[in-house]
């Protein structure tokens, strides 16, 4: 049953403390997700009987992400949608935007559950998302809708992604931010603190704003702009958002996760999410429910070219900020010359 409340949508119905997991002897890249682990995981979320009823975030989401991609006035010719899941951003996408649409995704059981887009001409591709199969300068687009959390050498992905793009091409995409599910962390941690006197590693970490200009900033782009949403969902209690979770393949996957969650820290925290957090149902006056907030960062970068506007000299400015209250009065100056 699904509910609409606040400014988002209601559905009825990672984890505590970040790990820095190990260094890669072959790459020298610190290792924080099992790969392996991420692609059963995806794999047995597609195997559910019914998958699509788990994708409303993402579909959500590609929703806002392509009404982003609408306010671009230009149409790119050839797209790279990474980690396209069940082909979410290809429902919302138009021949306005997008002439082609390569789909990529490493779940090869995700991919042949992809439906056909109306709109689009779209082309499959089942390998790594660390390793795009494209040469340099092909791609106008690049995009990607909640898969980028899960990438280990994200700086190196970017660099890939510049070098596949042609100039001035654009890379569009969101994936959760810090503090998303931070209730369900919190409740997780004073739950393992009362419980087990210490705190384990049971949600994935998250990038910040800050650390995602710079990583999009040292890879190469130019023109750089993020934003930051926010969804709040509603479930009846912590048992019905964790199996939500685990159906559309977003468990836990970190290298030293513990293999299973106690179930004395699992009842306790589900009695602080209740008591910290739960708010009432707007159509049960009696009955109760638990929010979680999932934070979206959504980035947008160009690859540099000759044609981009560019900063203005440093002291070429004509009027000061101090000047701002007589921002009326300057703007009657300024047509009067």
């Amino acid at each position: 049953m699904v509910l609409k409340v606040l400014n988002t949508f209601t559905r009825f119905y990672k984890y505590a403390i970040p790990t820095t997991g190990y260094r890669n002897q072959f790459t020298g890249q610190n290792v924080v997700f099992d790969k392996s682990v991420k692609e059963k995981q995806r794999a047995r979320s597609a195997l559910t009987d019914d998958p699509h009823m788990y994708d409303y975030i993402r579909e959500e989401v590609a929703d806002r992400l392509a009404d982003r991609l609408n306010d671009i006035s230009r149409k790119f010719d050839v797209a790279l949608d990474i980690g396209c899941g069940r082909g979410h951003l290809s429902q919302f996408v138009t021949s306005d935007n997008i002439g082609v649409l390569y789909q990529l995704d490493s779940s090869s059981e995700v991919l042949k559950q992809i439906k056909p887009s109306a709109e689009v001409c779209t082309y499959n591709i089942n390998c790594h998302e660390y390793c795009l199969p494209f040469r340099p300068n092909t791609l106008d687009l690049v995009l990607s809708s909640m898969s980028l959390h899960w990438i280990n050498d994200l700086p190196g992905l970017l660099k890939q992604i510049l070098t596949c793009l042609r100039n001035d091409g654009c890379l569009l995409g969101v994936m959760p931010a810090m503090d998303t599910l931070y209730e369900l962390r919190v409740s997780l941690q004073l739950a393992e603190l009362e419980r087990l006197g210490g705190i384990s590693s049971h949600i994935s970490p998250f990038v910040d704003s800050v650390d995602m200009a710079n990583l999009l900033q040292c890879a190469g782009f130019n023109l750089i702009t993020l934003d930051i949403d926010e969804i709040v969902i509603h479930y009846p209690d912590i048992f019905a958002l964790m199996n939500d979770l685990r159906f559309m393949g977003e468990s836990n996957a970190t290298v030293h996760r513990p293999l299973r969650l106690n179930r004395d820290v699992l009842f306790a925290a589900s009695a602080i999410y209740n008591e910290k957090f739960s708010v009432p149902r707007e159509d049960e006056e009696n009955e109760r429910c638990i929010p979680a907030t999932y934070r979206l960062l959504y980035f947008i970068g160009w690859k540099p070219d000759p044609s981009q506007s560019k900063p203005l000299p440093r002291g070429s400015a004509q009027y000061s900020l101090k000047d701002l209250h007589r921002i009326d009065e300057l703007i009657k100056l300024h047509f009067e010359k």
